[in-house]
């Protein structure tokens, strides 16, 4: 089933990554405009609200570019996952104390939809431990939390011990050989929401060592060691699909609906990003866009003039005098509605492209004699990241 589904998608994403499998930054107009006018047209009549309206809804996005995508449905059909039943759980408001309210929402609804283990738990990436506190106190379970850095452990042992939790912290890489020795036998690892390569290297090392089950719920696909994806499983190896980073980026674009302050923000920060990428193709004299690095929301209450000299600097550009900047701002506020037209499209292979992904690490897992489910833990509002893979091993020595 798992694998069907996954040629399924496989197939469609192939077929279609041309509408999907590039940059809209790098583009200083509609990408498609040439090979679909009729579709560029349309789009163009769109508002910006309409398009986040859109965006918001793939049935009736894949309903609109079917003209030009015709297995948008199907490519939607096949991104829906089952929930699973959770147990209800409740940490109470004491365990909740230090726990951000969406998160500690996100640790009850992952920890109800836990497989049944008899035994130890093994919590990966722990942070200060606040999944395997629920889940130690709930299942009166032994846990042993890895998390890298001092201060968490620190805290984590604090809050294990105010709650009654039978945890131990190991302070340690993830990735180092110790942390890897630390899986036994008998555990059922968890992470929620571990980034990357962290949890795809927990799901090698679980199998490697024979573990009893796993559960994770991936994040961050683009956090990797490398420039390109590492496919898991046979089936992903066998694909001819390759994504880079930037493919990797995708699907962490479905984000919890925010405030219109932050909304606001986001809007100004892609304008001047969009502005000073016309700027430097010009004082470059270079026709390609340059990525610039994250930056402190804080910049954005100054000048969008100041933030062209901070990103100048940031990629060692010297800005000339007598720059015209109000026309290079006002360029970036052409472009931002190119790109939200190519992003809308984009969106439509947004879920598709995680679906796939999640279905990699568990056909990987099936292949190695583990018996596995792929669901969603809770609903979107609550995380866009609500997928949950959780496998038991088959045979148990």
């Amino acid at each position: 089933m798992l694998a069907h589904r996954f040629q399924q998608l496989d197939r469609l994403l192939i077929d279609a990554r041309g509408w999907w499998q590039y940059q809209p930054y790098h583009h200083l107009t509609l990408a498609f405009a040439g090979q679909a006018p009729d579709l560029a047209a349309q789009l163009n009549r769109l508002s910006l609200e309409e398009i986040t309206r859109l965006d918001g809804d793939m049935a009736a996005l894949a309903a609109l570019l079917a003209p030009w995508i015709p297995g948008g449905a199907e490519l939607h059909a096949l991104s829906e996952l089952a929930r699973f039943e959770p147990e209800p759980i409740d940490c109470g408001k004491g365990m909740a104390l230090h726990m951000p309210g969406r998160k500690q929402a996100q640790i009850e609804a992952f920890t109800g939809c836990l497989p049944p283990h008899q035994g130890p738990y093994l919590e990966w990436c722990a942070g200060k431990g606040h999944l395997g506190r629920l889940v130690s106190v709930h299942r009166s379970a032994e846990i042993t939390s890895l998390e890298l850095q001092g201060p968490l452990c620190e805290a984590g042992r604090e809050l294990a011990q105010r709650d009654g939790a039978r945890m131990q912290f190991i302070e340690a890489d993830a990735f180092a050989a110790e942390s890897a020795a630390l899986i036994a036998s008998e555990h059922h690892a968890m992470a929620l929401h571990a980034c990357g390569e962290l949890h795809t290297h927990l799901l090698e090392r679980v199998v490697e060592r024979g573990a009893r089950g796993v559960s994770i719920s991936p994040c961050c696909y683009h956090l990797i060691r490398g420039s390109d994806y590492r496919p898991l499983s046979s089936a992903a190896k066998g694909s001819v699909l390759r994504l880079a980073k930037a493919d990797l980026r995708l699907p962490l674009q479905e984000t919890v609906t925010s405030g219109a302050r932050i909304a606001r923000l986001r809007e100004q920060e892609v304008v001047w990003r969009l502005g000073f990428d016309c700027l430097q193709r010009q004082v470059r004299g270079v026709d390609a866009y340059l990525p610039v690095p994250n930056m402190q929301k804080s910049l954005l209450a100054d000048s969008f003039e100041a933030f062209c000299h901070w990103a100048a600097e940031r990629k060692g550009m010297s800005l000339p005098a007598g720059l015209d900047y109000a026309a290079f701002l006002a360029r970036g506020e052409a472009r931002f509605g190119d790109v939200a037209r190519m992003e809308l499209v984009r969106h439509l292979f947004r879920r598709p492209l995680e679906i796939w992904l999640a279905l990699d690490r568990a056909l990987f897992l099936q292949e190695q004699g583990y018996r596995v489910e792929v669901g969603e833990f809770c609903d979107k509002p609550m995380t866009p990241r609500n997928i949950l893979i959780r496998a038991t091993r088959m045979s148990v020595p």
